[in-house]
């Protein structure tokens, strides 16, 4: 079994300059700070096939294609596990809405507990890129990388 801890953060300044679009012409700087408030994955092996994800939704599949979860299917391709794997996903706040990252944190955790799951070390900033590049080129979100980073570098761990 393996947890990873992800920070949360805040934002002091700068939000939206992160965003390509505006740093591609203008340059861009943020402040942030992660914070001792987290997001947990808990990855654990099956004995079957399947996958099994709980969180703020629950979903059993046989493929990983057909997790409905954007950001748990996103990490399963990226890092190549495709079958026989439960997902716990919990959190000191809740899920959406608050600005604080936590789609973000929760792709970083993913990431990061789907690479220890496979033995392979991934460093922090490697965390942080794979992320930003899942969130905002893969799955197309309209948000900048201070989010990804903050988690990454914050001080998270996996277990």
């Amino acid at each position: 079994m393996l947890i990873s801890k992800t920070p949360l953060r805040i934002s002091f300044a700068g939000g939206g300059t992160d965003i390509r679009s505006f740093y591609a012409i203008h340059g861009g700087a943020v402040v942030n700070a992660a914070i001792k408030q987290y997001v947990y994955v808990i990855l654990n092996r099956r004995f079957d096939r399947k996958i099994r994800i709980t969180g703020t939704a629950a979903e059993e599949v046989e493929h990983v294609s057909d997790i409905r979860h954007d950001l748990v299917r996103s990490a399963l391709e990226a890092t190549g596990i495709q079958a026989g794997i439960d997902i716990a996903i919990l959190s000191d706040i809740p899920s959406a809405g608050t600005g604080l990252g936590s789609s973000s944190a929760l792709m970083v955790g993913l990431l990061h507990a789907c690479h220890r799951y496979q033995g392979r070390e991934v460093s922090q900033r490697m965390l942080a890129e794979q992320a930003c590049e899942i969130e905002i080129e893969v799955l197309r979100a309209p948000i900048g990388k201070q989010d990804q980073y903050a988690a990454a570098l914050g001080g998270g761990e996996a277990l």
